[in-house]
Formats: C-alpha cells, structure tokens, sequence
C-alpha cells in the first residue's frame, strides 16, 4: 500500500562550524543535519537547486525522503527545519530527522476520486467541487499509503463527502479531530440561477 518515498541524495560534510558550512554555500550546497534514532547526528550537503526546487513543490516539511548518502545506509527522514536568509529568502540549513519503519508521522495524502458515471447528480450536469485534493494522515513511517479514495457512486446534487464518510487505509487517522469537507456535488450554475429566480419570486408572491 505505501506510495513511492521520494529519493533526495546528499554527500556528507567534511568539518564543522560555521567555516565549513560557509564553504559548502560557496560551493552551491546546503549544508544540514541528520538526527535522530540510534546514530550519531550526520553533518550533511544537499546541491541549492536541488532542495529549492524540492522547496518549491510544497509540502516539503511533511514529505518523507529517502535520504541517500554515499558511504551511509539509505534512511528515511523527515525535515523538521528549513533556515533561510533573512533578505533573500533563500535556504541557509536544513535539519532532518531519521524515522524508524514504526515512527508515526503526520504526511499530507493525495484523494482519487472514482465512478463520476455512477454519480446521478453528475449525470445530471452537477458539478464535483473538490474541497480538499489532499488529506493530512497520520501514517506509520513504513506503512504509508499511496492515496485515499473517495466513492463518487450514488451521489446527488447538494450531496457532501466528509471525511467519516470516507474509509481510510488501515494504521491511518486525520490529524484534524472534526468531521471536515473533503467534497461536494454542486448544482450547475445555470440550474443555480434559474433556482434563485424561482424563490425571489415565491417570496415576491407572499406579500
């Protein structure tokens, strides 16, 4: 059931201090940290494009990375801090934290949405407006799922799918205790017109 871990390779950093990693953004690197679990903490360098980029996708804070390091065993590793230039905006370190297969973490899922045909309020010109593309699921390290997916059949205009309505993969649980909108089945806009037409003028015809 666990979804692809994404790759993110490093090379480890030779010396400490702020000299060293002065150095390695001279060299277009940046230098971080790997901590946790039953090693010692890991000095390390990630390539700038590679983290900005990574940076930029989103999400970057509740993704879990296999980390690659050359001479090392591939971990799994989350980032817990990502420290920037207070003008450029730009990243300056970045710490991780290693995860065993049995840490419980808090990652953002993808929703699939299927069998729209069997919908009668889709059929019907109804509109699926999707509330939340992705669910923040607290997951097993090692057990992670691929995705949530959210049952279209049988579903009416003015319908809603919350989260209770949805079965989630198996270890997994919300990290919001309340039962929020994932989805709904909208009317479509001109059926929405021709409605508020309709009530204006039974309300015109009461007085």
């Amino acid at each position: 059931m666990a979804g692809e871990i994404p790759d993110l390779v490093a090379s480890e950093r030779t010396g400490t201090g702020k000299g060293a990693a002065r150095q390695a953004r001279r060299d277009g690197l940046v230098p971080g940290i790997v901590f946790g679990g039953e090693h010692d903490p890991l000095p390390i360098n990630i390539p700038f494009n590679v983290l900005l980029k990574r940076l930029k996708q989103g999400r970057f804070k509740s993704t879990l990375f296999n980390l690659q390091v050359e001479g090392h065993d591939d971990v799994r590793v989350i980032c817990r801090d990502v420290q920037r230039d207070v003008v450029k905006d730009l990243p300056t370190h970045v710490d991780f934290m290693r995860l065993r297969r049995t840490t419980r973490v808090n990652l953002f899922i993808p929703v699939e949405f299927i069998n729209e045909e069997a919908a009668p309020g889709i059929r019907k010109g109804g509109v699926l407006t999707v509330v939340r593309n992705e669910v923040e699921l607290e997951v097993t390290a090692g057990d992670i799922p691929e995705k949530i997916t959210v049952d279209l059949t049988g579903m009416n205009i003015g319908d809603i799918v919350h989260i209770e309505d949805v079965t989630l993969p198996e270890g997994t649980k919300p990290t919001i205790d309340r039962n929020f909108v994932i989805a709904n089945i909208s009317a479509p806009s001109g059926l929405k017109a021709a409605g508020d037409d309709e009530d204006e003028a039974e309300e015109g015809g009461e007085e």
